[in-house]
């Protein structure tokens, strides 16, 4: 008689184990984030262990030799900076992203980059054949970068082929379809992905090898697989985009060598991906003059300050309930600015229909938008319009004053570069710093002192 098989239930959130179904978590409260795996009776051991057999050992901190930490730059620099500066020799990087988005596009470019420099490239690919990158790479490029390209998903041989050529980076096409023959599980599930990845980040550390790591995303936008991935790993970044639009937004969420606020913009075209220089121009270059419900604010993605438009659409409501949606912003800081609005300045929006919006695909979610958002909706609820040469800066409070922002100086003087005459910021940022030439820069305390000064 066949032995029977044991499971558990381990869960992708947390990694808590079970022995039996359990539609919540009770460790970290998640729903139906329990997915039944294999009990192994062999336990796979990863331990740090270079590719010519040398072991770490215990030292003290003291005589621990390093160098000045090394960054390998591409040509994006773009990439660079959401890096923190480059690549780093040793790092594990996580890129997710939606299906389509760009993702083995951008890591094949890089790839060909990076086999300009010194060193060599291993792209092991688990979903396209070698002829399939071939053909992609020349599409993509017209002069002849030599890397390595491997088609292969089995985890051992891959391990084997790093230890022949030994290349300074290594690319993963994805993680989700690399398979330990050690283990009885399918392909992307749990233990699968869990296991693959530590010996990943064995062969990271222990030999100062480069790895990137393309990782799907589920329909709610997460990584799939078990959350601890993102612990796992030194950077992790996430590709955003409509698939039907060109512009493409890389930001960091996790970063143990940089900031984890930069964001790089590129656009898709068909000889791949280009760098967005100018964003903010970008950004900006389709708004129709003299339309109501639109304002500019300048919004600061870490180091870099950004113009991006709001637009807001009010209409009476048709039912009972008035709807709002919010695209590229946070719904609760709509939500709260129009009860402001409501309460402070005397606009009655409690019947109307909102639909907003953040232009050109890019999400802000820092306080400093709050203006632009208020002067949007007054814009459209009022018909009237706003000057195209006038920015919007400042945190609105619930009693309507406007607070004062961080960086104000360069957010002003992004704003002057790009053609903009007058800038309204709140009062408290005035002091402390030199106004450019060229541009009027206004200080407001309340949000009601705005909305008379912008719609006298």
């Amino acid at each position: 008689m066949a032995k029977k098989s044991k499971t558990e239930f381990i869960c992708q959130s947390c990694g808590y184990i079970s022995p039996n179904y359990l539609g919540r978590c009770p460790n970290c409260g998640e729903w139906n984030s329990l997915v039944e795996e294999i009990i192994q009776e062999k336990v796979t051991r990863h331990s740090r262990v270079s590719l010519q057999g040398e072991r770490t050992k215990p030292e003290k901190l003291g005589q621990v030799v390093h160098q000045k930490e090394k960054r390998v730059k591409t040509d994006m620099g773009e990439l660079n900076r959401v890096l923190g500066g480059g690549v780093v020799p040793g790092s594990l990087v996580l890129i997710g992203g939606d299906p389509g988005i760009g993702k083995s596009t951008l890591l094949l470019q890089v790839s060909q980059q990076l086999s300009k420099l010194e060193g060599q490239v291993l792209y092991v690919s688990g979903e396209e054949s070698a002829q399939q990158i071939k053909m992609r790479a020349e599409r993509l490029s017209d002069s002849e970068n030599d890397f390595y390209v491997y088609a292969e998903t089995d985890m051992s041989a891959i391990k084997q082929t790093i230890e022949n050529l030994k290349p300074e980076y290594v690319v993963i096409d994805s993680i989700q379809t690399m398979i330990n023959p050690e283990l009885n599980s399918a392909a992307g599930s749990v233990s699968q992905v869990r296991e693959t990845t530590a010996e990943l980040m064995q062969i990271a550390k222990s030999n100062q090898v480069a790895i990137f790591i393309v990782g799907h995303v589920t329909k709610e936008g997460s990584l799939a697989g078990p959350r601890m991935l993102e612990h796992m790993v030194d950077t992790v970044l996430y590709f955003e985009g409509e698939r039907h639009h060109t512009f493409r937004i890389l930001r960091a969420v996790k970063n143990r060598f940089g900031s984890t606020n930069e964001i790089g913009i590129f656009e898709m075209r068909s000889q791949g991906l280009v760098e967005v220089l100018n964003p903010s121009e970008a950004f900006l270059e389709e708004r129709l003059a003299g339309a109501t419900g639109s304002a500019i604010v300048c919004s600061m993605e870490g180091t870099r300050p950004i113009l991006a438009e709001v637009q807001s659409l009010i209409t009476p409501s048709v039912f009972g309930n008035a709807k709002r949606t919010a695209t590229g912003l946070d719904y609760n800081r709509v939500s709260l600015i129009m009860a402001v609005l409501e309460k402070r300045a005397g606009l009655l929006l409690q019947n109307q229909d909102a639909y907003l919006k953040a232009v050109g695909g890019v999400k802000l979610d820092e306080p400093a938008i709050d203006l632009a958002i208020a002067v949007s909706i007054a814009s459209s609820y009022k018909e009237r319009e706003t000057s195209a040469k006038e920015c919007f800066i400042g945190e609105i409070g619930l009693t309507g004053e406007i607070r004062r922002v961080n960086r104000i100086e360069q957010r002003v003087v992004e704003a002057e570069k790009l053609g903009f005459s007058k800038v309204y910021v709140p009062k408290n940022n005035l002091a402390g710093w030199q106004v450019p030439k060229g541009i009027e820069v206004i200080g407001v305390a309340t949000v009601t002192e705005v909305l008379r000064q912008v719609f006298k």
